[in-house]
Order: C-alpha cells, then sequence, then structure tokens
C-alpha cells in the first residue's frame, strides 16, 4: 500500500483482521469531509449522508478485500464520488421517465384500459424496485434494466461476483414478498421481475 502512512497501515490491517475500533477511527476521521464531499453534487445533505454510510458499510464488509493503492481518504472519496454519480444518472432516469409519463397524460385526456393497466403494472414495479436496500436496488437495476452480467456488475462496482449473486439473490426474495398480493392479477409481471 503504498502512499499510506504508517499509522493509517497499520489500522487498516487491524481493521482487516476485523478490529471494529479500526474501522471507527476511520469513520470518525474521514465522516464528516465525506459528507461535505458528496453535498457538493447532491445539493441533498441527508441523502450525501446515506451514500456515505453505505460506503462506509461496504468499506467494512469488504474489508478483507480491499486492496488501497493511495490513501485511505483517496479511497473513500473516489469510492463516495463513484455512488454519488450513481445515484444522480439513476435519479436523472427516473425523473425522466416521470415526466415522460405525464407529458403522455397531458396530451391525451383519455387514456385506453390498457395503457392504464400498463402505467398501474410500471407504478407497482417502481414502487417494489424503491423498496429495496441501496445495494440490491443498484444491483438489480443494472442486472434487469441495463442487462449486464454479473460478472460486469461486479467489475463495475469493484465488487466480488459473489457479493452480486447473494445481493441479487436478497433483492429477488424481497421482490417476490412484496409482489406476492398482486400474485393473481400480476402473473406475467411476477415473473418479469423474479426470475433471473
Amino acid at each position: 500500500m503504498k502512499n499510506i502512512n504508517d499509522e493509517e497501515r497499520f489500522i487498516f490491517a487491524r481493521m482487516a483482521e476485523g478490529d471494529k475500533e479500526a474501522f471507527r477511527f476511520f469513520f470518525e476521521k474521514y465522516y464528516a469531509d465525506l459528507c461535505n464531499f458528496v453535498n457538493i453534487y447532491l445539493n441533498d445533505p441527508a441523502m450525501a449522508e446515506d451514500i456515505i454510510q453505505d460506503v462506509y458499510v461496504y468499506f467494512w464488509s469488504q474489508k478483507e478485500e480491499i486492496h488501497i493503492e493511495t490513501s485511505i481518504k483517496s479511497y473513500l472519496l473516489k469510492a463516495s464520488k463513484n455512488k454519488s454519480l450513481n445515484y444522480l444518472r439513476n435519479e436523472k432516469n427516473r425523473l425522466a421517465i416521470h415526466e415522460k409519463l405525464a407529458n403522455e397524460s397531458a396530451t391525451s385526456c383519455e387514456i385506453p384500459e390498457e395503457r392504464e393497466d400498463d402505467f398501474r403494472k410500471q407504478a407497482i414495479l417502481e414502487k417494489a424496485v424503491a423498496s429495496l436496500p441501496e445495494k440490491c436496488r443498484e444491483i438489480y437495476i443494472l442486472c434487469k434494466e441495463k442487462k449486464l452480467t454479473y460478472k460486469e456488475i461486479s467489475n463495475e462496482l469493484g465488487i466480488s461476483t459473489k457479493t452480486v449473486e447473494n445481493q441479487m439473490g436478497i433483492a429477488l426474495k424481497k421482490l417476490r414478498e412484496f409482489l406476492k398480493p398482486y400474485y393473481d392479477d400480476l402473473f406475467i409481471l411476477f415473473l418479469m421481475v423474479v426470475v433471473c
């Protein structure tokens, strides 16, 4: 680990071995700076905190696999920036879909029953996906909507394919639970969502 001072090298090694106090050291040392950094992109302090908490959860959960080439702070800044940009990209896509639906509704006084049913299904699906934990949702969207393979997702997010597989398993289980009440009248949607 070049460019890491001796103190942080020692503390990171302790953290990799499962020392929670070592993790707490990095959390308390950089948390506020990272939140301020992310808020420059988001202009949303609450969401900035959510993102940084997710970064730290990943930092701890992957502590044995992470290889840091620069400093700990540089690693956390890069991870925070990437997660912020992913959030903004997903938010932009979500807003674009809603704007498109709003425009279509404004130009048509009457929506055919079949079209209305499609909107209802889409709304249920969006609500189901939105209910997923952040990491599950991100991986599910990359897999289902962007059609990336587990290997491609692991490369993009910098995590192992096993982690991708586990997170998809969690996502699909939660979606099955969420969509169960709609099973009878949305059977095709149910299958589309939960079969991967």
